[in-house]
């Protein structure tokens, strides 16, 4: 029983977890800042600042850090 209730968890935490994923700020309010580079950059300073926790708290507050950065 308890392996049952191990799969059924992961099944419903993988939607999830992807879902958040896909929740980053891709484009920034300035144009200047608009390019790949410095989206790989202010995300690793919100990953420094956020480090991964295994509850997933991390990826929202990496959406808000790059929120606060001016990425929508």
């Amino acid at each position: 029983m308890p392996q049952f209730i191990s799969k059924y968890l992961l099944m419903c935490l993988i939607p999830v977890i992807l879902a958040a994923c896909a929740g980053i700020p891709s484009e920034n309010s300035d144009p200047s800042k608009n390019n790949k580079a410095q989206w790989r950059k202010d995300l690793s300073e919100c990953k420094e600042d956020y480090p991964e926790l295994g509850s997933g708290v991390h990826l929202r507050q990496w959406i808000g850090c790059m929120n606060l950065k001016g990425w929508q």
